[in-house]
């Protein structure tokens, strides 16, 4: 491959980074420059068609693994929620529906004033193309959740299953369009529980190197995707099951931790590839620009929706934010839609503009959906219904003087320092239902999220003298202090970072001690060494 081709992503990527958007949206403009370069006759050592040909390839190996890591983080219990499984397919129905009215109407009208061959479209070729954009992206989502460090938050794991169900309704579409019906093996799949135990052992004796990655690469290929696409089924969605079974298991986010940076590199292939349909004209930008506009209904239904199943507002609009894009999957549904020239190629350079052009409009909302509610709040408040979800519920600090936000390993710790000075003065804050299940029994922990602007607003915080921000996302220290800062809180600020200009970003917002995480570390294993040294045989 010529080697040039890597300068693409890597100043595309840059400029987005500058711009403060993505680098998913550099990638994607990287793409449409690459195809520019592929087609202006330059030499190459090998062919452009055996470019985007290995484009396409490591893409889709992208996605593969991209579902296999969320698997890895999945609850299946999540899934089950009607607010998942009713409301994504809720979504989906209504979404098509009124794209498909609108879609219809303007092309009526343009047909009938103008005419534009591009809308010159059938019933069943506007349906297609309303179903495609009914689906959200994942690579964005997930990304953009994984920045912010929301991804085990109460709407971040709604989106990540709202995103899950997208996948399996595509499934179904794609087994019921191409007319292929699974193998009867494939119900063979259901006994893959039973394998477990075998599973786990072999995954307990990887250790922690380069086997551990060879592993979750093998299991995401192998007996996921590999396996299901042979029984007819997605291959995706074999990655993502094989994921899932996985999660239980001790070792899950370690694996997770090194696969991520695999993954983020074969899914900026998936983006270079996206490019490769060509560079659109005035009118094909004109249509993908008009579709962008559709994504206003999006965000109403999500919005609306979420909040008919008790959601907070505050948690439906961080919901809707996170999935109101479009997904590379519009793609998957056109491409074939395509060579069986149901649709012209123009449809295709028309859907990857309005994807690239979602992803720019959607980054920045999501990054500001938090100050867009604040300003919004009293407005959006009425959207609420009287009934609150389970994990929407005010939390009481009662006598709690000194508030933990974050109880992972370097919270818990912290917690157990402070016992000795305020004894049943503590309060824990977590976001993430499994970890006080499995870790905090003995700990006066609650679920909340402290980057949650209605979590602050509703805390009686008068009694708290210190906050302690022990998340291992920046982001999420860097929003707590935000929210924090907002409610005119009087007493101490203490925080842990990893790097030298994180600490002073703190600092500059008003944290009165930051630290940093590993001369902490190193500080807590002096003194536990020196504690412990006249225990030491010699």
């Amino acid at each position: 491959m010529d080697p040039y081709i890597l300068l693409f992503p890597l100043l595309f990527g840059l400029i987005a980074k500058r711009l403060h958007l993505p680098t998913l949206v550099g990638y994607l403009f990287a793409g449409f420059a690459l195809n520019s370069y592929l087609n202006a006759g330059f030499p190459l050592e090998i062919s452009s068609e055996h470019i985007e040909l290995f484009l396409q390839h490591v893409g889709k190996l992208g996605i593969t693994l991209l579902l296999f890591v969320i698997g890895l983080k999945l609850n299946v219990r999540d899934l089950l929620k009607k607010e998942i499984w009713a409301g994504a397919s809720l979504h989906v129905v209504l979404n098509l529906f009124f794209c498909f009215i609108i879609i219809k109407f303007i092309a009526f009208i343009i047909l009938y004033y103008l005419y534009n061959s591009l809308f010159d479209l059938d019933s069943g070729q506007i349906f297609l193309i309303s179903f495609g954009l009914s689906f959200s992206s994942t690579v964005l989502a997930i990304n953009m959740l994984d920045i912010k460090g929301d991804a085990q938050t109460f709407y971040g794991k709604t989106t990540i299953g709202i995103l899950i169900m997208q996948d399996i309704i595509a499934v179904v579409y794609l087994a019921i369009s191409n007319k292929v019906l699974p193998s009867p093996y494939a119900l063979l799949l259901l006994f893959l529980p039973l394998l477990q135990p075998i599973i786990y052992k072999i995954f307990k004796k990887v250790g922690h190197k380069e086997m551990l990655v060879l592993f979750g690469i093998t299991m995401a290929l192998v007996p996921g995707a590999a396996l299901f696409q042979q029984l007819g089924i997605k291959p995706e969605l074999g990655a993502l099951v094989m994921g899932t079974l996985l999660a239980p298991h001790p070792k899950s986010r370690e694996l997770y931790e090194k696969l991520f940076l695999f993954k983020e590199i074969f899914v900026i292939a998936f983006i270079l590839s996206i490019g490769q349909s060509g560079i659109p004209t005035f009118q094909e930008f004109s249509i993908a620009l008009f579709l962008i506009l559709l994504l206003l209904i999006k965000f109403i239904l999500f919005v609306l929706i979420l909040t008919r199943f008790h959601f907070r507002v505050r948690s439906a609009i961080m919901t809707a934010f996170a999935l109101t894009n479009y997904s590379e999957f519009a793609l998957i549904i056109l491409l074939p839609a395509m060579h069986a020239e149901l649709l012209s190629s123009s449809w295709i350079r028309i859907i990857s503009l309005a994807i690239a052009m979602s992803f720019i409009l959607s980054a920045p909302i999501i990054k500001f959906a938090e100050s867009f509610y604040v300003f919004c709040k009293k407005y959006l408040k009425q959207f609420e219904t009287e009934q609150v979800h389970p994990e929407e519920q005010s939390i009481d600090p009662g006598a709690a003087k000194v508030l933990i936000c974050g109880m992972g390993r370097v919270g818990s710790a912290a917690y157990d320092d402070f016992l000795s000075s305020y004894s049943n003065e503590l309060l824990g804050i977590e976001h993430k239902k499994e970890v006080i299940e499995r870790y905090h029994k003995n700990r006066n922990v609650v679920l909340a999220d402290s980057t949650d602007t209605d979590f602050w607003d509703k805390l009686a915080h008068k009694n708290i003298e210190m906050i302690v921000l022990a998340m291992p996302s920046h982001d999420g220290n860097l929003q707590t202090t935000l929210q924090i800062k907002r409610i005119d809180f009087k007493g101490k600020i203490t925080a842990i970072s990893r790097y030298s200009d994180e600490i002073e970003e703190l600092q500059s917002l008003g944290v009165d001690f930051v630290y940093n995480f590993y001369e902490v570390a190193g500080i807590g294993l002096a003194e536990h060494v020196l504690a412990n040294a006249n225990k030491i045989n010699y």
